[in-house]
Formats: structure tokens, C-alpha cells, sequence
């Protein structure tokens, strides 16, 4: 058996988008994808895939479910292989061991902790509107709020009664067990007498769902004037609620999200509310906490893009930039927008009708490289060394960007903004992106000796990040290439270790992480399995890795291996070297160029097909379309450019 943690870890990584993607070449329509299905033949599209709901559905013959359905269908494999197929697609460590009775006690009690956080939701939004302190106290502020019955109806929010054992009184006759009410955060036992009182009592309440609408938590604010009374309480984490993976409202934000391809990032409850009341719902609020990574990567399985409200406290703006920078990371596109002095986002939707709101966020955002800009540059006159501080700022936040062309367009607008020359803002991004590199590769990496020669290989100056339109395209000879130097050469370290530097870079550290970074995988399927499982053996050294692929129960690998060995193989070195050395003296360079080959071959593959494609449409006279694939044009003839460069700087 997988374990229910594994599962769950498979199924958020696991997209569905990026796995049927793997399978069908899919298009957007709308706020869905199509294609035609791969399990009948049709020549009009009507397999859809919904990126919101994580399923996909033919309407032709009918097939439909989740990844792991999709999966289990193509492959043709059982739902235990299916998982196994994703867990090592996305590095996930699979361990199937039958159900003990810890695993089955686990499981059975993650369901009751649901339980019963369903029940609190469904008792105190009883009370909300069916007592007469709830009406009197709870629903006339969420009213004077001017939130009507259908917003309060569908957030589920509710009133907590002002007697300290309520809802615990009214679980247990219930027949919910007390160790559950204890583990759920919604109630507390007392020392003197064991009894059980309520951690919300007197309290508007706002119930946290999960993605799949399920409440998890709790939110609960006090209506009182005392100063003494905390304004907020919330539920502390438990086994269902880990704050660092919740945002408030996904649940009822996402569909929205995925239409827009655009999420509102808030701070609290109200925020999300007002916004609704509005027309805005694809926004989320990170409840007052500082945003984590896997919150960015919960909104980016949805959309591409993040605007961030700010109201006009500068203090707490200051001490959110980090967030910028991680959502950066993570290739997301930031917009922020601040609101006039004293409004935040509740406020200023209240006061303001849907229209208004709506056209403020739309000529309000800026970018963040501006916004960041001009909120630090005041500080910074006539002081050089805060100058140079602001500057420093701003390219530490370009250099967590992994997309080359548009750390490039940051800098360029950097050098305007700042006054200072690309060339040097040029530089500092690179000196700081390949202190990132080292670091993915080696915890032990200590500066080069001299100037300029690299400690372990030439690092690839590219950076060239490719994008999603060329990622799955197939390039037989490249991959077998990459695929040899693997299975050969994967545990030689790609440029000599030696005594003063024992720690070494290997030739499969080095191709996962120039993958890992494009998010490309080889498109032979056969390639691809033996890749996959060449990671999953890699510990046991490089003879017992080729003796494990040449004795495998699988005659596809042992062929394709004995090929790769027994076979002169040396493409890219025929193509650079007239005398051939010893294939291991030469590993720190051609390792890179194999690479760098690789996606180049892609990448003019992708221009020819994206060639065919503009004729088509202008055939059609589809002009949206024809915008569009010029765009991609542009930007597939910059990569090949750089790559081209790259390829005559790496010489023997």
C-alpha cells in the first residue's frame, strides 16, 4: 500500500494539465484545454480538460476522471502503478507496503477530524441565523459590512455563541468523540476538571476550506470594543490544517482564477469577501501570514500571474518584499497595486461600487520592479551608499527570475529607471544567478582559484529558460545523446575533482538540474523509463548501474542500453573535434554542448512547426492566432540566437 501522505503529495504535484500534456498536444479554449481524445479516433476535438476541477472528460466516448485516471487508461496500468508513473515523474519516493494498522488508524482519523470541523461549520452557521444573539450580533455586522445572504450563505461564515462549552456540549450529545474536538483546535480541555470548553465563544466566524471545499479551520473575530480581547483568533495546525498550504477562499476563487489567469492576493478575510460582493472572485488571502512557497505553487497550478494588494502602511509593505521575490522564483508574474492612504482593499470596495474597483485595479497596477523602484528610491537621495543598497535590491529580485527574456527586459528597464548601464546590471544578475547554480549543484562550493576558470565545469551563461510552447516537442537523436552520456558517464564527475577540491559535480547532477530547470523530459518513451529508473539506481555506482539495465526483465532497455555502450556514439564530439581524446577528459565540455544541442534542436524543431502553424492561420485569416504565434516566433528566434552563441563559446 502507498501511504495516504504519498498519495496526497502525488495528487497536488500531479496537474492535470501537465499530465495529460505529457500524452496530447492540448490547447486552450476558454478557461478549459482541448484535444482530440487519445482513446478513439476523431478528427474534431472534444476532449476537454479542466485545470480548476483537476479532471479531464471526453465527450465523445465518454472516458473521464483525474490524472491518476489518465494515467491508468493510456498506460494501461493498475491505480497503484498509475501513482508510481507520477511519483517518479515528479521525484516523489514511492514506498508500497500494505496497509498496516497505524496507516488504516491514520487514515481513520484524518476522517473524523473532517468530521467534525464539518459539524462545527454546520453548528455555528446555525447559529448565525437561527438564534437570536446570532441575528441580533452576528448577521447584522456581516450586513453592515454589506455583505448580503447569498455572499454569507456561500462562505459558509457563522457565530460562535457566547457560552464558553456550546458547540462542545452540542458535540459530544452528538456523539463526536472528545479527543477529536481536542485534535480539531475547537476545543480545549480544562486542567481542574478535565471538561471541555470552546476556543471560539462569542465570535463571527469564518470556517477555512481546503481546495476541495472541505472546512479545515477556523477563523474567529470578536465584536467586543475590549482592547484586552485578542481581535482574531485562529485555529492552531492540525493534522487536516497546515497554514503554510492554506489560502483563504481557494476553494471559491479557482474556477475564477483559471478564467482570468490573473490571482488577487490579499491579507484577510474581509478583503476576500468585499471583493466577491464586487465581482472579483479570484482573489486569496494568506490570512496575516507570511506567504510560503507551497501557497505560490497552490496559485500556480492555476494561473500565471499574481497582483498584490497593498493598503498604506509603507512598514508593512516593506517587510512583504521577500514575498516578491519568492513569488518570482517560482516564475509566477507579479503586478502590485496600492490603495490611496488609509483604504485597504475591504474598505475601499466598500466604500466604492463594482465598477469603480474594478477599473482602479485595472490602471493602478504596476509592475513590481517599478513599484519596488519608487518605493525604496525615496530613501535614497543624495546618499550613495543607500543608492547602491536600492540597486542591489532590485537585482537580487530580477536574479530569482528563470526566464531569460524577462530578466532581460527587467534589467533594461532597470538601467533606465536607476540610471546605471545594463552592462553592470548585466553582470551583478549573473554573478548572483550562478551562486545559485553552484548551490543547486554542490553544498561545497568554494570560489574558483582564478578569475574565470571554473571549479568544477563551464556553467552555462544562457540561462535561456524555455517555454512551455516547445517543451514536449520530440527530438529523437538529441535525446539519445543526453541518454548515452547518462548511462555511461553519469557518476564520473563532470569536471576533475582533486585533493584541495574533493567535492565534484557528476554528468547526471548536471543533466537533471538543465532539464529540471525547462522542465523538459525526453519524449521517447522508452528513453524516458530508462532515464526515470537510471535516478532511482544511481546509489549502487556506475558498472552495477550498466550490469542492472543490460540483465533488466525489460528487452526495450537491455537493447537500447547494449546500443548506447557497443555502439560508436560521439555525436557532438564528431561535430567539434578532428583528433578524439579519451570521452572522460572531455566530459566538462561536452556534457554542456550535448545540452545546449539538445534544446537547440527543440527549439528550431518547434520554429519550423510553429512555421506551418502561421501558415494555417493566416490561410484562416485568424489574426488573434497570428499575433500570438509571431509573438512565440520572437521569442523562439531569440533563444536560438543566444544558444548559438553559447555553442561557439564552449569549444574544446
Amino acid at each position: 500500500m502507498i501511504s495516504k501522505e504519498t498519495i496526497e503529495k502525488i495528487l497536488d504535484a500531479a496537474q492535470i494539465v501537465d499530465v495529460v500534456g505529457d500524452f496530447v498536444a492540448l490547447r486552450r479554449r476558454g478557461a478549459n484545454y482541448m484535444a482530440c481524445c487519445p482513446f478513439h479516433h476523431e478528427k474534431t476535438p472534444s476532449f476537454s480538460v479542466s485545470p480548476s476541477k483537476g479532471i479531464f472528460k471526453c465527450f465523445g466516448c465518454g472516458k473521464a476522471g483525474n490524472s491518476v485516471n489518465f494515467v491508468m487508461e493510456h498506460e494501461q496500468l493498475g491505480y497503484v502503478d498509475a501513482l508510481k508513473f507520477l511519483g517518479r515523474k515528479y521525484s516523489i519516493e514511492i514506498a508500497d507496503r500494505e496497509e498496516t494498522e497505524q496507516d488504516a488508524q491514520n487514515r481513520l482519523r484524518s476522517e473524523s477530524l473532517l468530521a467534525v470541523t464539518q459539524f462545527a461549520q454546520e453548528f455555528y452557521t446555525d447559529s448565525l441565523w437561527n438564534t437570536d444573539q446570532g441575528v441580533a450580533v452576528g448577521l447584522s455586522y456581516f450586513k453592515e459590512r454589506g455583505f448580503d445572504e447569498a455572499l454569507i450563505k456561500k462562505f459558509m461564515l457563522g457565530w460562535a455563541p457566547s457560552g464558553r462549552d456550546s458547540l462542545s456540549k452540542a458535540a459530544l450529545k452528538a456523539g463526536y468523540k472528545k479527543e477529536f474536538l481536542i485534535a480539531a483546535g475547537l476545543s480545549i480541555e480544562r486542567d481542574s476538571d478535565k471538561e471541555l470548553i470552546d476556543r471560539f465563544y462569542d465570535r463571527v466566524m469564518f470556517p477555512v476550506h481546503s481546495i476541495s471545499g472541505r472546512a479545515i479551520a477556523f477563523g474567529g473575530r470578536t465584536l467586543r470594543a475590549d482592547k484586552t480581547v485578542a481581535k482574531y483568533i485562529n485555529s492552531p495546525e492540525t493534522e487536516i490544517y497546515i497554514k503554510s498550504r492554506t489560502l483563504y477562499g481557494i476553494f471559491f476563487a479557482k474556477s475564477s482564477i483559471t478564467k482570468m489567469q490573473k490571482c488577487y492576493l490579499v491579507e484577510g478575510y474581509t478583503d476576500v469577501l468585499a471583493f466577491h460582493k464586487s465581482g472579483v472572485e479570484n482573489v486569496v488571502a494568506s490570512s496575516g501570514t507570511s506567504l510560503t512557497t507551497e501557497q505560490i505553487r497552490l496559485i500556480k497550478r492555476f494561473a500565471p500571474e499574481v497582483t498584490i494588494l497593498y493598503d498604506g502602511d509603507e512598514a508593512g509593505i516593506k517587510a512583504s518584499l521577500r514575498g516578491i521575490d519568492m513569488l518570482l522564483e517560482e516564475g509566477l508574474r507579479i503586478k502590485v497595486v496600492l490603495f490611496p492612504d488609509g483604504e485597504d482593499p475591504d474598505s475601499f470596495a466598500r466604500k466604492n461600487s463594482p465598477e469603480v474597483l474594478k477599473q482602479f485595479l485595472q490602471d493602478n497596477q504596476e509592475d513590481f520592479i517599478a513599484f519596488k523602484t519608487r518605493l525604496l528610491s525615496a530613501e535614497t537621495k543624495k546618499d550613495p551608499i543607500k543608492r547602491a543598497q536600492l540597486i542591489q535590491e532590485v537585482v537580487a529580485s530580477i536574479a530569482v527570475i528563470p526566464d531569460a527574456i524577462s530578466r532581460a527586459v527587467y534589467i533594461e528597464e532597470c538601467s533606465t529607471r536607476l540610471n546605471i548601464s545594463e552592462e553592470i546590471l548585466s553582470t551583478e544578475v549573473k554573478k548572483l544567478r550562478k551562486k545559485r547554480q553552484y548551490g543547486a549543484y554542490s553544498t561545497e562550493y568554494t570560489p574558483a582559484p582564478e578569475p574565470g576558470v571554473p571549479l568544477y565545469f563551464p556553467v552555462l551563461e544562457t540561462g535561456e529558460r524555455l517555454p512551455e510552447f516547445i517543451t514536449n516537442t520530440y527530438c529523437e537523436p538529441a535525446e539519445r545523446e543526453l541518454l548515452y552520456y547518462l548511462i555511461k558517464f553519469g557518476e564520473h564527475p563532470l569536471y576533475g575533482a582533486d585533493e584541495e577540491n574533493p567535492a565534484s559535480v557528476t554528468v547526471s547532477q548536471f543533466i537533471l538540474t538543465e532539464l529540471s530547470n525547462d522542465d523538459l523530459e525526453l519524449q521517447n518513451l522508452i528513453y524516458k523509463n530508462i532515464f526515470d529508473e537510471y535516478y532511482l539506481v544511481k546509489e549502487i555506482g556506475q558498472q552495477e548501474i550498466q550490469k542492472h539495465f543490460l540483465n533488466h526483465r525489460n528487452q526495450d532497455f537491455v537493447n537500447v542500453v547494449l546500443d548506447l555502450l557497443h555502439k560508436e556514439h560521439n555525436l557532438t564530439i564528431k561535430q567539434f573535434v578532428a583528433e578524439i581524446p579519451p570521452e572522460e577528459h572531455l566530459l566538462s565540455t561536452m556534457v554542456p554542448k550535448s545540452i545546449l544541442i539538445y534544446k537547440a534542436k527543440i527549439t528550431a524543431i518547434a520554429y519550423q512547426n510553429l512555421c506551418k502553424d502561421l501558415s494555417l492561420a493566416e490561410k484562416d485569416k485568424d489574426s488573434i492566432r497570428q499575433n500570438e504565434l509571431m509573438e512565440q516566433l520572437q521569442i523562439l528566434m531569440h533563444i536560438r540566437n543566444s544558444f548559438s552563441k553559447e555553442l561557439k563559446r564552449l569549444t574544446i
